[in-house]
Protein backbone atom coordinates (compact mmCIF):
# COMPACT_ATOMS: atom_id res chain seq x y z
CA UNK A 1 0.00 0.00 0.00
CA UNK A 2 1.52 3.35 -0.99
CA UNK A 3 1.56 6.23 1.48
CA UNK A 4 -1.34 8.11 -0.15
CA UNK A 5 -3.60 5.09 -0.05
CA UNK A 6 -2.55 4.34 3.49
CA UNK A 7 -3.37 7.88 4.61
CA UNK A 8 -6.78 7.68 2.98
CA UNK A 9 -7.52 4.43 4.76
CA UNK A 10 -6.37 5.67 8.14
CA UNK A 11 -8.39 8.85 7.77
CA UNK A 12 -11.61 7.22 6.64
CA UNK A 13 -14.47 5.73 8.63
CA UNK A 14 -15.74 2.22 8.21
CA UNK A 15 -18.82 2.26 5.96
CA UNK A 16 -21.82 2.20 8.32
CA UNK A 17 -25.31 3.56 8.13
CA UNK A 18 -25.63 6.82 10.13
CA UNK A 19 -28.02 5.14 12.57
CA UNK A 20 -25.65 2.26 13.31
CA UNK A 21 -22.63 4.56 13.51
CA UNK A 22 -24.31 6.76 16.11
CA UNK A 23 -25.59 3.74 18.02
CA UNK A 24 -22.00 2.51 18.25
CA UNK A 25 -20.82 5.97 19.40
CA UNK A 26 -23.48 6.05 22.13
CA UNK A 27 -22.61 2.55 23.35
CA UNK A 28 -18.93 3.53 23.56
CA UNK A 29 -19.90 6.65 25.53
CA UNK A 30 -21.81 4.46 28.00
CA UNK A 31 -18.62 2.44 28.36
CA UNK A 32 -16.58 5.56 29.18
CA UNK A 33 -19.33 6.59 31.62
CA UNK A 34 -19.00 3.25 33.42
CA UNK A 35 -15.20 3.29 33.72
CA UNK A 36 -15.18 6.83 35.16
CA UNK A 37 -18.13 6.04 37.46
CA UNK A 38 -16.33 2.91 38.69
CA UNK A 39 -13.18 4.94 39.29
CA UNK A 40 -15.06 7.59 41.31
CA UNK A 41 -17.44 5.28 43.24
CA UNK A 42 -15.40 5.34 46.48
CA UNK A 43 -15.92 9.13 46.68
CA UNK A 44 -19.55 8.66 47.67
CA UNK A 45 -18.99 5.45 49.64
CA UNK A 46 -15.94 6.31 51.76
CA UNK A 47 -17.60 5.98 55.16
CA UNK A 48 -19.35 2.60 54.74
CA UNK A 49 -16.36 1.11 52.89
CA UNK A 50 -13.96 2.23 55.62
CA UNK A 51 -16.23 0.86 58.35
CA UNK A 52 -16.74 -2.50 56.63
CA UNK A 53 -13.08 -2.99 55.74
CA UNK A 54 -11.86 -1.71 59.13
CA UNK A 55 -9.67 1.04 57.77
CA UNK A 56 -9.75 4.84 57.49
CA UNK A 57 -11.59 7.02 55.00
CA UNK A 58 -8.25 8.48 53.89
CA UNK A 59 -6.99 5.00 53.09
CA UNK A 60 -10.09 4.22 51.03
CA UNK A 61 -9.58 7.51 49.20
CA UNK A 62 -6.19 6.27 48.00
CA UNK A 63 -8.00 3.72 45.83
CA UNK A 64 -8.62 6.56 43.36
CA UNK A 65 -4.88 7.25 43.20
CA UNK A 66 -4.18 3.56 42.60
CA UNK A 67 -6.66 3.40 39.74
CA UNK A 68 -5.40 6.63 38.16
CA UNK A 69 -1.72 5.65 38.23
CA UNK A 70 -2.40 2.19 36.79
CA UNK A 71 -4.63 3.74 34.10
CA UNK A 72 -1.82 6.13 33.16
CA UNK A 73 0.52 3.19 32.54
CA UNK A 74 -2.15 1.02 30.92
CA UNK A 75 -3.31 3.62 28.41
CA UNK A 76 -0.20 3.23 26.22
CA UNK A 77 0.55 -0.27 27.51
CA UNK A 78 -2.65 -2.14 26.66
CA UNK A 79 -2.66 -1.20 22.93
CA UNK A 80 1.02 -2.15 22.69
CA UNK A 81 0.47 -5.54 24.32
CA UNK A 82 -2.71 -6.24 22.34
CA UNK A 83 -1.02 -5.37 19.07
CA UNK A 84 -3.04 -7.67 16.81
CA UNK A 85 -6.39 -7.83 18.63
CA UNK A 86 -9.42 -6.40 16.86
CA UNK A 87 -10.36 -3.23 18.78
CA UNK A 88 -14.05 -4.17 18.98
CA UNK A 89 -13.14 -7.40 20.76
CA UNK A 90 -10.58 -5.65 22.94
CA UNK A 91 -13.09 -3.04 24.10
CA UNK A 92 -15.59 -5.77 24.97
CA UNK A 93 -12.91 -7.71 26.88
CA UNK A 94 -11.96 -4.60 28.85
CA UNK A 95 -15.60 -4.09 29.85
CA UNK A 96 -15.65 -7.69 31.11
CA UNK A 97 -12.52 -6.87 33.11
CA UNK A 98 -14.38 -3.87 34.55
CA UNK A 99 -17.09 -6.27 35.73
CA UNK A 100 -14.50 -8.57 37.29
CA UNK A 101 -12.83 -5.66 39.10
CA UNK A 102 -16.11 -4.36 40.51
CA UNK A 103 -17.26 -7.86 41.46
CA UNK A 104 -14.02 -8.47 43.38
CA UNK A 105 -14.49 -5.12 45.14
CA UNK A 106 -18.03 -6.11 46.08
CA UNK A 107 -16.78 -9.41 47.53
CA UNK A 108 -13.54 -8.11 49.09
CA UNK A 109 -13.11 -9.18 52.74
CA UNK A 110 -10.07 -6.91 53.25
CA UNK A 111 -8.64 -3.67 51.92
CA UNK A 112 -5.77 -5.58 50.27
CA UNK A 113 -8.26 -7.36 48.03
CA UNK A 114 -9.80 -4.00 47.11
CA UNK A 115 -6.34 -2.81 46.03
CA UNK A 116 -6.04 -5.77 43.65
CA UNK A 117 -9.48 -5.00 42.25
CA UNK A 118 -8.60 -1.34 41.74
CA UNK A 119 -5.43 -2.32 39.87
CA UNK A 120 -7.57 -4.40 37.50
CA UNK A 121 -9.97 -1.47 37.14
CA UNK A 122 -7.05 0.79 36.26
CA UNK A 123 -6.03 -1.59 33.47
CA UNK A 124 -9.58 -1.59 32.13
CA UNK A 125 -9.91 2.17 32.41
CA UNK A 126 -6.62 2.97 30.68
CA UNK A 127 -7.30 0.49 27.88
CA UNK A 128 -10.85 1.69 27.26
CA UNK A 129 -9.81 5.33 27.06
CA UNK A 130 -6.79 4.60 24.84
CA UNK A 131 -9.04 2.98 22.23
CA UNK A 132 -12.26 4.96 22.66
CA UNK A 133 -10.57 8.37 22.56
CA UNK A 134 -9.62 8.04 18.90
CA UNK A 135 -12.54 5.94 17.70
CA UNK A 136 -14.87 8.59 16.24
CA UNK A 137 -12.96 9.08 12.95
CA UNK A 138 -13.26 5.33 12.29
CA UNK A 139 -17.06 5.43 12.56
CA UNK A 140 -18.17 8.81 11.19
CA UNK A 141 -16.74 11.34 8.75
CA UNK A 142 -16.51 15.06 8.03
CA UNK A 143 -18.61 17.37 10.18
CA UNK A 144 -19.72 14.56 12.49
CA UNK A 145 -16.28 13.72 13.90
CA UNK A 146 -16.28 16.54 16.45
CA UNK A 147 -19.77 15.78 17.71
CA UNK A 148 -19.04 12.05 17.85
CA UNK A 149 -15.82 12.61 19.81
CA UNK A 150 -17.69 14.91 22.20
CA UNK A 151 -20.34 12.22 22.69
CA UNK A 152 -17.69 9.64 23.59
CA UNK A 153 -16.09 12.05 26.06
CA UNK A 154 -19.47 12.98 27.55
CA UNK A 155 -19.07 9.87 29.68
CA UNK A 156 -16.67 11.87 31.87
CA UNK A 157 -19.11 14.71 32.49
CA UNK A 158 -22.13 12.49 33.05
CA UNK A 159 -20.16 10.26 35.43
CA UNK A 160 -19.58 13.34 37.61
CA UNK A 161 -23.19 14.55 37.37
CA UNK A 162 -25.00 11.19 37.47
CA UNK A 163 -22.59 8.33 38.08
CA UNK A 164 -21.25 9.16 41.54
CA UNK A 165 -24.67 10.22 42.93
CA UNK A 166 -26.15 7.01 41.47
CA UNK A 167 -23.52 4.88 43.18
CA UNK A 168 -24.05 6.76 46.44
CA UNK A 169 -27.82 6.21 46.19
CA UNK A 170 -27.40 2.48 45.51
CA UNK A 171 -25.00 2.23 48.43
CA UNK A 172 -27.49 3.92 50.76
CA UNK A 173 -30.34 1.68 49.63
CA UNK A 174 -28.66 -1.73 49.31
CA UNK A 175 -25.13 -1.39 50.68
CA UNK A 176 -21.84 -0.34 49.11
CA UNK A 177 -21.02 -3.86 47.91
CA UNK A 178 -24.27 -4.04 45.93
CA UNK A 179 -23.51 -0.66 44.36
CA UNK A 180 -20.22 -1.95 42.92
CA UNK A 181 -21.83 -5.19 41.78
CA UNK A 182 -24.65 -3.39 39.93
CA UNK A 183 -22.27 -1.02 38.12
CA UNK A 184 -20.09 -3.98 37.16
CA UNK A 185 -23.05 -5.97 35.86
CA UNK A 186 -24.00 -3.08 33.57
CA UNK A 187 -20.47 -3.38 32.19
CA UNK A 188 -21.29 -6.91 31.01
CA UNK A 189 -24.32 -5.59 29.14
CA UNK A 190 -22.17 -2.91 27.53
CA UNK A 191 -19.63 -5.55 26.46
CA UNK A 192 -22.38 -7.39 24.60
CA UNK A 193 -23.69 -4.14 23.09
CA UNK A 194 -20.19 -3.26 21.85
CA UNK A 195 -19.90 -6.60 20.03
CA UNK A 196 -23.30 -6.05 18.41
CA UNK A 197 -23.05 -2.36 17.49
CA UNK A 198 -19.43 -1.92 16.46
CA UNK A 199 -18.04 -3.18 13.15
CA UNK A 200 -14.80 -5.10 13.03
CA UNK A 201 -12.00 -2.69 13.97
CA UNK A 202 -8.67 -4.18 12.90
CA UNK A 203 -5.57 -2.40 14.17
CA UNK A 204 -4.91 0.64 11.97
CA UNK A 205 -1.20 0.79 12.47
CA UNK A 206 1.25 -1.07 14.66
CA UNK A 207 4.11 1.27 15.49
CA UNK A 208 5.02 -0.31 18.84
CA UNK A 209 7.67 1.38 20.94
CA UNK A 210 9.35 2.71 17.81
CA UNK A 211 6.16 4.49 16.80
CA UNK A 212 5.80 5.90 20.31
CA UNK A 213 9.34 7.28 20.29
CA UNK A 214 8.72 8.80 16.85
CA UNK A 215 5.69 10.64 18.20
CA UNK A 216 7.81 12.04 21.01
CA UNK A 217 9.92 13.76 18.36
CA UNK A 218 6.85 15.39 16.77
CA UNK A 219 6.75 19.06 17.88
CA UNK A 220 2.95 19.23 17.59
CA UNK A 221 2.59 16.18 19.83
CA UNK A 222 5.07 17.61 22.35
CA UNK A 223 3.13 20.88 22.42
CA UNK A 224 -0.12 18.97 22.97
CA UNK A 225 1.36 16.90 25.81
CA UNK A 226 2.71 20.06 27.46
CA UNK A 227 -0.74 21.65 27.26
CA UNK A 228 -2.28 18.55 28.86
CA UNK A 229 0.14 18.68 31.79
CA UNK A 230 -0.48 22.39 32.43
CA UNK A 231 -4.24 22.45 31.78
CA UNK A 232 -5.18 19.23 33.58
CA UNK A 233 -2.60 19.72 36.33
CA UNK A 234 -3.79 23.27 36.91
CA UNK A 235 -7.43 22.23 37.06
CA UNK A 236 -6.88 19.46 39.59
CA UNK A 237 -4.51 21.58 41.67
CA UNK A 238 -7.56 23.72 42.44
CA UNK A 239 -10.63 21.52 41.89
CA UNK A 240 -9.43 18.76 44.21
CA UNK A 241 -9.70 21.32 47.02
CA UNK A 242 -12.76 23.23 45.83
CA UNK A 243 -14.78 22.20 48.89
CA UNK A 244 -12.54 23.97 51.44
CA UNK A 245 -12.40 26.95 49.05
CA UNK A 246 -16.20 27.21 48.97
CA UNK A 247 -16.36 26.83 52.74
CA UNK A 248 -13.84 29.65 53.11
CA UNK A 249 -15.16 32.17 50.58
CA UNK A 250 -18.92 31.51 50.53
CA UNK A 251 -19.30 30.01 54.01
CA UNK A 252 -21.00 27.10 52.22
CA UNK A 253 -22.33 24.07 54.05
CA UNK A 254 -22.54 20.49 52.71
CA UNK A 255 -25.95 20.97 51.07
CA UNK A 256 -24.95 24.14 49.23
CA UNK A 257 -21.64 22.63 48.17
CA UNK A 258 -23.46 19.65 46.70
CA UNK A 259 -25.74 21.96 44.75
CA UNK A 260 -22.86 24.08 43.49
CA UNK A 261 -20.93 21.03 42.33
CA UNK A 262 -24.02 19.77 40.52
CA UNK A 263 -24.20 23.12 38.73
CA UNK A 264 -20.52 22.76 37.87
CA UNK A 265 -21.11 19.26 36.50
CA UNK A 266 -24.01 20.35 34.28
CA UNK A 267 -21.91 23.22 32.93
CA UNK A 268 -19.14 20.71 32.24
CA UNK A 269 -21.47 18.53 30.17
CA UNK A 270 -22.50 21.58 28.13
CA UNK A 271 -18.86 22.62 27.67
CA UNK A 272 -17.97 19.19 26.35
CA UNK A 273 -20.51 19.36 23.52
CA UNK A 274 -19.80 23.02 22.74
CA UNK A 275 -16.06 22.43 22.42
CA UNK A 276 -16.13 19.13 20.48
CA UNK A 277 -16.95 20.32 16.95
CA UNK A 278 -14.87 23.48 17.37
CA UNK A 279 -11.83 21.57 18.61
CA UNK A 280 -11.74 19.41 15.48
CA UNK A 281 -11.82 22.48 13.23
CA UNK A 282 -9.54 24.80 15.24
CA UNK A 283 -7.69 23.06 18.10
CA UNK A 284 -5.34 25.96 18.94
CA UNK A 285 -8.13 28.54 19.20
CA UNK A 286 -10.39 26.22 21.19
CA UNK A 287 -7.77 25.20 23.75
CA UNK A 288 -6.71 28.83 24.13
CA UNK A 289 -10.27 29.89 25.00
CA UNK A 290 -10.49 27.02 27.51
CA UNK A 291 -7.23 28.04 29.20
CA UNK A 292 -8.31 31.68 29.41
CA UNK A 293 -11.66 30.71 30.95
CA UNK A 294 -10.04 28.26 33.38
CA UNK A 295 -7.43 30.77 34.51
CA UNK A 296 -10.06 33.50 34.85
CA UNK A 297 -12.36 31.36 37.00
CA UNK A 298 -9.62 30.29 39.41
CA UNK A 299 -8.31 33.87 39.57
CA UNK A 300 -11.73 35.36 40.35
CA UNK A 301 -12.99 32.80 42.85
CA UNK A 302 -11.30 34.29 45.95
CA UNK A 303 -12.68 37.73 45.05
CA UNK A 304 -16.17 36.94 43.73
CA UNK A 305 -17.32 33.71 45.40
CA UNK A 306 -18.66 35.38 48.55
CA UNK A 307 -22.30 34.35 47.96
CA UNK A 308 -24.02 31.26 46.60
CA UNK A 309 -24.97 33.12 43.42
CA UNK A 310 -21.53 34.52 42.69
CA UNK A 311 -19.83 31.24 43.56
CA UNK A 312 -22.24 29.46 41.22
CA UNK A 313 -21.42 31.90 38.41
CA UNK A 314 -17.69 31.27 38.82
CA UNK A 315 -18.25 27.51 38.86
CA UNK A 316 -20.37 27.70 35.69
CA UNK A 317 -17.46 29.40 33.89
CA UNK A 318 -15.06 26.86 35.35
CA UNK A 319 -17.30 23.95 34.36
CA UNK A 320 -17.77 25.21 30.81
CA UNK A 321 -14.00 25.56 30.48
CA UNK A 322 -12.88 22.25 31.89
CA UNK A 323 -15.85 20.38 30.43
CA UNK A 324 -14.38 21.00 26.98
CA UNK A 325 -10.81 20.16 27.97
CA UNK A 326 -10.79 16.38 27.40
CA UNK A 327 -12.31 16.45 23.93
CA UNK A 328 -10.18 19.43 22.89
CA UNK A 329 -6.79 18.03 23.87
CA UNK A 330 -7.80 14.74 22.27
CA UNK A 331 -8.64 16.55 19.02
CA UNK A 332 -5.23 18.27 19.20
CA UNK A 333 -3.41 14.96 19.66
CA UNK A 334 -5.21 13.16 16.82
CA UNK A 335 -4.71 16.06 14.42
CA UNK A 336 -1.00 16.15 15.33
CA UNK A 337 -0.47 12.56 14.15
CA UNK A 338 -3.39 11.53 11.89
CA UNK A 339 -1.56 8.41 10.72
CA UNK A 340 -1.08 7.11 14.29
CA UNK A 341 -4.39 7.91 15.96
CA UNK A 342 -4.50 5.06 18.45
CA UNK A 343 -0.88 5.44 19.55
CA UNK A 344 -1.08 9.20 19.96
CA UNK A 345 -4.43 8.90 21.74
CA UNK A 346 -3.05 6.36 24.21
CA UNK A 347 -0.03 8.59 24.83
CA UNK A 348 -2.30 11.56 25.52
CA UNK A 349 -4.55 9.54 27.84
CA UNK A 350 -1.55 8.31 29.82
CA UNK A 351 -0.17 11.83 30.30
CA UNK A 352 -3.70 13.07 31.14
CA UNK A 353 -4.00 10.61 34.02
CA UNK A 354 -0.52 11.38 35.32
CA UNK A 355 -1.36 15.08 35.20
CA UNK A 356 -4.38 14.48 37.44
CA UNK A 357 -2.12 12.97 40.10
CA UNK A 358 0.51 15.70 39.69
CA UNK A 359 -2.10 18.44 39.89
CA UNK A 360 -3.75 17.03 43.00
CA UNK A 361 -0.34 16.64 44.67
CA UNK A 362 0.75 20.18 43.74
CA UNK A 363 -2.52 21.62 45.00
CA UNK A 364 -2.20 19.65 48.22
CA UNK A 365 1.24 21.12 48.90
CA UNK A 366 -0.14 24.62 48.23
CA UNK A 367 -3.18 24.10 50.47
CA UNK A 368 -1.17 22.63 53.34
CA UNK A 369 1.42 25.40 53.16
CA UNK A 370 -0.63 28.49 52.34
CA UNK A 371 -4.34 27.62 52.16
CA UNK A 372 -7.00 27.26 49.48
CA UNK A 373 -6.17 30.60 47.85
CA UNK A 374 -2.68 29.32 47.04
CA UNK A 375 -4.12 26.29 45.26
CA UNK A 376 -6.33 28.55 43.12
CA UNK A 377 -3.35 30.81 42.40
CA UNK A 378 -1.30 27.80 41.35
CA UNK A 379 -4.06 26.81 38.93
CA UNK A 380 -4.14 30.31 37.46
CA UNK A 381 -0.38 30.34 36.89
CA UNK A 382 -0.45 26.90 35.26
CA UNK A 383 -3.35 27.92 33.00
CA UNK A 384 -1.42 31.01 31.91
CA UNK A 385 1.64 28.88 31.19
CA UNK A 386 -0.56 26.52 29.17
CA UNK A 387 -1.92 29.45 27.17
CA UNK A 388 1.60 30.59 26.30
CA UNK A 389 2.51 27.07 25.16
CA UNK A 390 -0.65 26.87 23.05
CA UNK A 391 -0.01 30.22 21.38
CA UNK A 392 3.75 29.85 20.85
CA UNK A 393 4.11 26.09 20.28
CA UNK A 394 3.58 24.09 17.10
CA UNK A 395 -0.10 23.37 16.53
CA UNK A 396 -1.91 21.03 14.13
CA UNK A 397 -3.43 22.64 11.08
CA UNK A 398 -6.90 24.13 11.29
CA UNK A 399 -9.36 21.93 9.39
CA UNK A 400 -12.32 22.92 7.25
CA UNK A 401 -15.60 21.56 8.67
CA UNK A 402 -16.68 20.27 5.29
CA UNK A 403 -13.46 18.32 4.77
CA UNK A 404 -14.45 14.96 3.36
CA UNK A 405 -12.80 11.61 3.53
CA UNK A 406 -12.73 8.73 1.09
CA UNK A 407 -14.75 5.76 2.42
CA UNK A 408 -12.71 2.76 3.42
CA UNK A 409 -13.48 -0.68 2.17
CA UNK A 410 -15.84 -2.75 4.30
CA UNK A 411 -13.94 -5.01 6.65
Amino acid sequence: MNSAKQHATLSSPTVLSPARAWLAIIVVSVGTFLVVTSEMMPVGLLTPMASSLETTEGTIGQTLTITGVVAAVSAPGVPLLARSVDRRNLLAALMVLLFVANAITAWAPTFSVVVVARVLLGVAMGGVWAIAAGLAPRLVAGRSIGSATATIFSGVAFASVLGVPLGTFLGAQAGWRTAFLVIGAVGLLVAIALLVSLPRLPVEQNGGLTGMSRLLRNPRVITGLSIIVLLVGGHFAAYTYVRPALELYADAGPSLIGTLLLVYGIAGAVGNFVAGPRAVRAPRATVSVILVALGTSTLLMPFLASTATSAGAVLVLWGLAYGGASVTVQAWMMASAPGARETVSSLGVGVFNLSIALGATTGGVAVDGFGATAALGTATVLALAGLLVALLGRAPRTQRPEAATVPAEKP
